[in-house]
């Protein structure tokens, strides 16, 4: 079920919010543990069973953990494993296969895994978890009906953010809901749909138009257009998404940690992780990056596991050697302005802008090689990008991809990628007449939202197929 659906705006979501709020405090969780279950089987109801043994199985794990302490190591590492093995089988199994059959030349025949939704998301959760009890950060859950709650709470369940026990444990067993809250969560909910339907959605089409056609048929202009699209679908719909996990969470009493901070005025690469998709990088810090010995070592030991964390972060997003490559093109420039110390590099007003402008460049091209369908599709876009392809047979004018509504979707998505309109919210609060324009214009941009997905049939989620 998609947060951008009539179903789940105006069926799933009033009802679960009529009988969460007249419902006994002790009954919050039942309400939504039983709420999350449908919301997952109302797409994927075979699914629920890899679910339910991911969440039986770090719950046996983590009683053993506790109760077996001279053999913790062991019991972490084989219940880790065991996580991996479940992420690797559905998630991994087809690429291996397929590559196992190009590199030997062979017909292996073998069953096409079908790849659950989220199961990226649950699977670093429980990992997430485990680590927690093992190093004696949280107590273990003896409840299992509570770990399937953190696991499968709906907000964020199947495209994140990635949602740490140790952040989240407290609130599963008391949690207060307000009036404010409540206001915040809705405002929240609605700035994140708006993000989707009206500019990640608009500006995705933009850049499904363009990727679609062989390279040779669009020039460099018309390149750069696709790609700055899929930028700001990218950032836009994922961070659309995590607004509305986000609302929702405070809705139900849950305060999840940011996940996007406008990783887009970033001006290195370095500040871009710390800004994007800032769950997932903040977990392989902690459970990985740190771990490994993190910068606590030699200046090459560091430099191998910040390669370790990038190369796991381009693997983690999907089984394709693009997202291997996008993960050590990011993994290339961190270790660069590590070793030439660039990301904390000072200067005058010009010296920034062209650290802005290296950076832009850099993750551009980075979502380039991520959105591709191939490594060489990849390669061939960059050169036409910098006008290394001489000979074009353009099909398309430039009015083909972009029309009056996606030149507006594109200024709206140029002046929300800064902290200009969080600042009139934060002020708006104070100010009794802002406040009442604010949320009359959140209302116009909810029935917009609304109405663009009453009639429209292009509304992909793109974290969901990671």
């Amino acid at each position: 079920m998609l947060f951008s659906s009539t179903t789940f705006l105006f069926v799933f979501l009033p009802i679960l919010c009529l009988v969460y709020f007249v419902a006994r405090k002790s009954m919050h969780n039942t309400i939504l543990l039983i709420a999350s279950i449908l919301f997952y089987a109302w797409g994927e109801p075979k699914y629920l069973a890899v679910l339910f043994i991911t969440v039986i199985l770090n719950y046996a794990g983590s009683i053993f953990l506790v109760k077996y302490q001279k053999y913790k190591k062991i019991i972490l590492m084989l219940t880790i494993l065991a996580n991996l093995g479940i992420l690797f089988y559905f998630k991994y199994f087809n690429f291996v296969m397929d590559n196992i059959n190009n590199i030997f030349s062979s017909d292996i025949a073998f069953i096409n895994v079908v790849m659950p939704i989220g199961i990226s998301f649950y699977t670093f959760q429980s990992i997430s978890y485990l680590i927690d009890v093992y190093r004696g950060d949280v107590k273990v859950q003896k409840n299992i009906y509570k770990l399937l709650l953190y696991i499968c709470l709906f907000p964020q369940l199947i495209a994140g953010p990635i949602v740490k026990y140790h952040d989240i444990d407290k609130q599963i067993d008391d949690r207060d809901v307000s009036f404010d809250k409540v206001c915040y969560g809705v405002k929240r909910f609605i700035m994140g749909l708006s993000k989707k339907m009206l500019i990640a959605n608009t500006l995705g089409a933009v850049a499904d138009k363009i990727f679609a056609l062989p390279v040779e048929q669009f020039d460099v202009l018309t390149s750069w257009i696709g790609a700055i699209a899929y930028s700001f679908q990218l950032f836009y719909d994922f961070s659309g998404y995590s607004d509305m996990a986000i609302g929702l969470g405070y809705i139900f009493g849950f305060k999840f940690l940011e996940n996007f901070n406008y990783p887009y005025i970033s001006k290195s690469i370095t500040e871009f992780w710390r800004r994007w998709h800032i769950s997932l990088s903040t977990w392989f810090k902690e459970y990985l990056y740190i771990p490994l010995g993190g910068n606590r070592i030699s200046n090459l030991r560091t430099y191998i596991n910040l390669f370790i964390v990038f190369l796991a972060t381009g693997i983690w997003h999907g089984a394709e050697w693009t997202f291997v490559v996008w993960g050590l093109w990011h993994g290339f420039f961190i270790i660069f302005e590590r070793v030439t110390g660039f990301h904390k590099k000072e200067g005058n007003k010009l010296f920034y802008a062209g650290k802005h402008v290296y950076t832009i460049i850099a993750f551009i091209i980075g979502w380039v090689i991520f959105r591709a369908p191939s490594l060489k599709y990849a390669l061939d876009y960059i050169r036409n990008m910098f006008g290394m392809i001489s000979k074009h047979d353009v099909v398309y004018d430039i009015s083909y991809y972009i029309g009056n509504f996606e030149i507006i979707s594109f200024v709206a998505a140029f002046i929300c990628c800064i902290p200009v309109f969080s600042k009139m919210l934060d002020v708006s609060n104070n100010r009794k007449i802002l406040k009442f324009v604010v949320s009359v214009w959140l209302l116009f941009l909810f029935f917009t939202s609304a109405s663009m997905i009453a009639v429209s049939t292009y509304n992909p989620f793109i974290y969901f197929r990671f």
